[in-house]
């Protein structure tokens, strides 16, 4: 396949840290992305946030996949659950902890604190808790340590010196026994944490948050810092999935994506010419209309081309599987066909169903599972109702970044709600279509009580496409683009057009379509 290949000007900095500082690995899809490498090795690192934001499963996460993956045996100390409890809460992200400590790759403790028998005592020594530590270290051979949580442990110290004293002492104990530790603790009101003791004494913070707005929660995760290396410092969205934790930092999206000079057909030969022979192999597309212009069809249209060599996942927000293929069986196309011989997937869901973290990431598994050459989201305007444009455009950014580095087609379709000025849609729709390679706009046209519909291309990067707005007719026997016809009055279309060329035709009269000479 013919493709460009483009060295970017600036290069994005690789994934490994700065000489001298080690790091371990997380396994985290786009976490060790986001810290240039990993956690920190042979040092603390502080998980701060407020309940139910993850803080615990992305701690044995680290764990879990260091001694899995990375081959560094994990010891667990939980002061809240017991091994059981963690074991089965995790088991729903397949993580077999029972296998990892038949097998000596893990080892979990659970240590019981009272408040009140340290207040009774008087003093608190951590000593206990060193020898416990040790000798699970020393059982594995431990690399990584989990402690979950801290606000547990020092629940019995009022006074703020002794607190300060015992976890500087406690994170010096982890440094020297070299191992890379991880620390779970509650988030304060005005601080990071409860004691707003802890993020100074660790070399790294990574600050979890849970929000719900519009009665949609978003989880967000940001390192707060990270002595020694470079590391991303915006927030970014992540989800608990079935596999565990995934982050997706928009900082990572490099314009280095291949060209490719193949085209594909859309599915009409007219359009095809208007786009001067089909759209790029692995380019983005949008169709953008009113209500009723058509733009589920020009979906429908692209998703028909499957064969044996190209499949295509289709996600409707609006339909059915049942009522798209019911609707576009009306028009000539069989989707159901192509379901059966499994070269079309249709996906349906609300958008106000879950938040776009949660639809982008179930995106992404939909395309690892059926490894689709087209994919098509139809509408993309359906998520204004759970996030602003900001995010809707961040969303589609690494949506179409991902989809760009496969080489997979995506053809997406907006909704425009407004019209600002004779053929301009509003800033949102701009936003998204400024990254778009090809922008196909629908119109309607109503006159002497007919309403009609328009195609034009406003934008093919790479294409000599047509300039013209012609007439687009759906019927039974599929779509259909009309040259476009003008008389002294203008643009005319439908009934209008068909009495005015019977005029043309019985005056002797022709006219020729509109547009620049020789465009189709």
């Amino acid at each position: 396949m013919p493709v460009f290949r483009l060295e970017p000007v600036l290069q994005t900095p690789d994934l490994k840290g700065p000489p001298g500082l080690s790091k371990a690995p997380t396994g985290i899809p786009g976490l060790d992305e986001l810290t240039s490498g990993g956690l920190p090795r042979g040092r603390p690192t502080l998980i701060c946030g407020g309940a139910g934001c993850g803080k615990t499963v992305l701690g044995l996460e680290f764990l879990v996949r260091g001694a899995s993956q990375y081959g560094e045996p994990g010891a667990i100390f939980t002061f809240e659950e017991r091994g059981d409890e963690l074991a089965a809460n995790v088991a729903s992200f397949g993580f077999d902890l029972p296998s990892l400590i038949a097998q000596k790759k893990l080892a979990v403790e659970h240590v019981q604190i009272d408040r009140h028998q340290i207040e009774e005592a008087g003093d608190y020594d951590l000593e206990g808790l060193f020898i416990r530590l040790a000798c699970a270290i020393d059982f594995v051979g431990a690399k990584r340590v989990l402690l979950d949580t801290l606000e547990v442990l020092f629940s019995g110290l009022p006074n703020k010196e002794i607190l300060r004293s015992e976890m500087r002492r406690l994170f010096s104990w982890l440094k020297e026994k070299k191992v890379t530790a991880v620390v779970t603790g509650e988030r304060g009101e005005s601080v990071l944490t409860r004691h707003g003791l802890e993020e100074y004494v660790s070399d790294c913070v990574i600050l979890l948050d849970l929000r719900v707005q519009h009665q949609v929660a978003t989880r967000r995760l940001r390192v707060v810092k990270y002595r020694g290396a470079r590391h991303g410092t915006d927030e970014y969205p992540f989800l608990i999935g079935e596999h565990g934790i995934s982050v997706l930092p928009l900082s990572s999206l490099q314009l280095v994506h291949e060209a490719s000079t193949v085209r594909i057909s859309s599915g009409n030969r007219e359009l095809d010419e208007m786009l001067g022979g089909g759209y790029y192999r692995g380019s983005s597309i949008l169709v953008s209309g009113q209500s009723g212009t058509g733009k589920t069809s020009i979906a429908s249209c692209l998703a028909a081309t499957c064969d044996g060599e190209r499949r295509a996942l289709y996600f409707s927000f609006e339909e059915s599987p049942a009522q798209l293929i019911r609707n576009m069986s009306s028009v000539g196309m069989d989707l159901a066909g192509l379901v059966q011989k499994k070269l079309l997937r249709i996906i349906s869901t609300r958008p106000s169903g879950y938040g776009l973290e949660t639809h982008l990431f179930a995106i992404y598994a939909a395309i690892e599972d059926f490894h689709p050459s087209l994919v098509i989201l139809d509408p993309i305007t359906d998520f204004a109702s759970i996030g602003n444009s900001n995010e809707i455009l961040a969303m589609v950014t690494r949506l179409i970044d991902h989809l760009k580095t496969k080489g997979i087609t995506a053809l997406l379709t907006g909704a425009l709600h407004g019209w600002h000025g004779e053929g301009s849609p509003s800033d949102s729709e701009v936003g998204v279509s400024s990254l778009i390679d090809t922008w196909i706009v629908l119109h309607n046209f109503e006159v002497a009580g007919e309403r009609n519909r328009g195609i034009g291309v406003r934008k093919s990067r790479g294409t000599a496409h047509s300039n013209q707005i012609r007439e687009f007719v759906i019927s039974n026997h599929g779509l259909t683009l009309i040259n476009a016809y003008r008389d002294t009055a203008g643009f005319v279309t439908g009934s209008a057009r068909e009495a005015q060329q019977r005029h043309d035709a019985t005056n002797g009269g022709s006219r020729t379509p509109s547009g620049r000479p020789g465009t189709p």
